[in-house]
């Protein structure tokens, strides 16, 4: 009879254990184990908006070889026109014709602005799809986004801070190429007044103020370029191939744009206000090409983005 109470408390020894173990395996339990409005298994403090900072998917990309590649040689381009300029012929560098590339020793802005001019068809076409088309695509070929799918970064948040890692890259370079032409044309030729095409002379301030609109209006215009890399990026293992596809697609444009008989229809091309930024040069700016340039570009980037978006929240990733 003395013993009974003594095993009763013997087994509530026992059972304290088991109990505060069985809690702290509860505790572990992943978030849906014990709410189940939570079906996504993520454990307690997990938190969406702190996966992949763009700090880390910035410092990833500025490691990659293709990156310092790309933003070296926009830096490394305007010494090679200036070298070609001083090899080449000086007296054809001012021709009665009046074109940019005409006017481009006359002054620090003008060397800045023929290299605006002669490297946005297609040098920074390339650039933009680069960044763009390598987002995803790339991951996928290294078979490594869906362990970053697993960690679990949200699918619209990886792209996004994908996207954005490339449009600061990209705006690099937009702004990189102009800066060191700029900086290189005043050295060798002076700080110059900006002569336009037509023969109108601007002074420098209002001049270096026509470059850097000539510049904003490209990064907002060539959003088309990188909304359609994305939406290709998001649909291939094959950087190459979201790449070139961007490329190609803009090429392509280009080329029907000069098709005089496809008439307005040409005006609802990518491509068609592409050059439009001249119009700043000179005292009448001319801000309807510029805004039509602006619209398009913005319209047909919305466009890509939500394919991009639609289709990378339905892929299935195997790699």
């Amino acid at each position: 009879m003395t013993q009974e109470p003594a095993t009763q408390q013997e087994r509530a020894t026992q059972q304290e254990p088991s109990q505060h173990a069985a809690e702290t395996d509860a505790a572990l339990l992943p978030v849906s184990g014990l709410d189940a409005t939570q079906p996504d298994g993520s454990v307690r403090g997990y938190r969406a908006s702190r996966t992949l900072p763009v700090r880390v998917e910035l410092a990833r990309q500025l490691k990659r070889r293709r990156t310092r590649f790309a933003l070296g040689f926009l830096a490394l381009l305007p010494l090679l026109l200036l070298a070609a300029f001083e090899i080449g012929d000086a007296g054809s560098a001012r021709r009665a014709s009046g074109e940019l590339v005409d006017l481009a020793t006359g002054s620090g802005l003008n060397f800045a602005m023929y290299a605006l001019y002669s490297s946005a068809p297609f040098l920074l076409v390339v650039i933009v799809a680069l960044f763009f088309g390598d987002t995803v695509a790339s991951e996928a070929s290294w078979r490594s986004l869906k362990y970053l799918l697993a960690a679990p970064v949200p699918r619209a948040r990886l792209l996004r801070q994908k996207a954005l890692v490339a449009a600061l890259l990209s705006l690099c370079g937009l702004v990189l190429l102009p800066a060191i032409a700029l900086a290189v044309g005043v050295f060798w030729y002076g700080p110059g007044d900006l002569v336009s095409p037509s023969g109108s002379v601007v002074p420098f301030p209002l001049g270096a103020l026509d470059l850097a609109l000539a510049v904003a209006f490209l990064a907002v215009h060539l959003s088309w370029v990188a909304g359609l890399a994305l939406c290709l990026s998001v649909r291939t293992d094959a950087p190459l191939g979201a790449v070139g596809g961007a490329v190609v697609l803009s090429i392509l444009s280009q080329i029907l744009d000069q098709i005089s008989a496809l008439g307005g229809l040409r005006a609802y091309l990518p491509t068609h206000y592409a050059t439009s930024w001249t119009g700043l040069l000179g005292e009448g700016p001319e801000w309807a090409g510029v805004v039509h340039g602006a619209c398009s570009g913005v319209i047909y980037a919305a466009v890509f983005t939500a394919l991009a978006l639609w289709h990378f929240h339905h892929k299935d990733v195997t790699s």
